[in-house]
């Protein structure tokens, strides 16, 4: 499908309408200037909990709030046009009662103008989304990895392999038999992301997963190379972003202490504002 015909809105039932079909390609969001970049290329647009880390600088997802969500959807929100807008609640907003889910999902839905909310887990989940979305909030699962349960799952570890297998489909099945119209497969064995996709009428979205999920997504930091640091192994670098600023800003600083910027060209004269190109 060429990036003209995908001119419409896409929806929760779009995304659900695409099992087996193209690709669906996903990307993560957190201010407007990204957003309008990706709005073009991407289905759907997400506002993960990952901006805890990859913007604020915290050690993992279990600080952000739900008021750091809402800012950055709403920053993402007035970059889209087409792209389907999905918010991670963060940790603690929704694990305690599928009422207390209700309360903040609708907030988060109302506040951002999102058109769907991405929630971590499987089975423990299931009487949840199923609460949800019959009270008209469409729900994204997250299975596998799930980085709000990092401590309790030792780290940031494979999921789902040997015995674990079983326990990572029966959370897939369980998603999806709740009315979530789409799971993030987060880092687990290839072999079981396919058994998975086939097994579940909802499309998969991997990340460190399969080639043959359903869809796949990446933390846009992370594809762009705006970090040097480390580099996953489901990430594959399609730009080196953060070499180039580097570069830019040692010229940057080379240049003001050389006294070679700002030169006659970035100052302002005496001249009328019209022939300074001046609004």
């Amino acid at each position: 499908m060429s990036v003209n015909a995908r001119s419409a809105a896409v929806t929760p039932r779009g995304i659900l309408a695409r099992k087996g079909g193209e690709p669906l390609v996903c990307l993560t969001a957190y201010t407007t200037p990204m957003a309008r970049l990706v709005d073009r290329h991407c289905d759907i647009v997400l506002v993960g909990d990952s901006v805890g880390m990859v913007l604020h600088g915290l050690p993992d997802t279990l600080g952000v709030t739900l008021d750091m969500m809402i800012l950055h959807g709403k920053a993402v929100r007035r970059g889209l046009e087409r792209s389907l807008l999905v918010v991670d609640m963060p940790f603690g907003t929704y694990e305690e009662t599928p009422e207390q889910a209700f309360r903040n999902a609708s907030r988060l839905m109302a506040e951002t103008g999102c058109g769907a909310v991405k929630i971590e887990g499987g089975q423990s989940m299931e009487s949840t989304i199923r609460f949800l979305t019959r009270r008209g909030i469409p729900v994204m699962a997250h299975i596998g990895l799930t980085p709000q349960a990092v401590h309790m799952l030792g780290g940031y570890r494979v999921q789902g392999r040997g015995d674990d297998a079983a326990h990572i489909l029966r959370d897939a099945e369980a998603v999806a038999q709740a009315g979530a119209f789409s799971v993030v497969l987060e880092k687990v064995p290839a072999a079981l992301a396919d058994r998975i996709t086939a097994a579940i009428t909802i499309p998969t979205i991997g990340i460190g997963a399969s080639v043959n999920c359903d869809g796949q997504i990446l933390v846009i930091d992370d594809m762009l190379g705006m970090f040097q640091d480390f580099q996953p192994k489901f990430v594959k670098r399609f730009a080196r972003i953060g070499e180039i600023a580097k570069s830019a800003i040692a010229d940057y600083a080379a240049a003001v202490r050389a006294r070679q910027f700002p030169n006659e060209t970035h100052v302002f004269t005496d001249a009328p504002a019209v022939e300074q190109g001046e609004p």
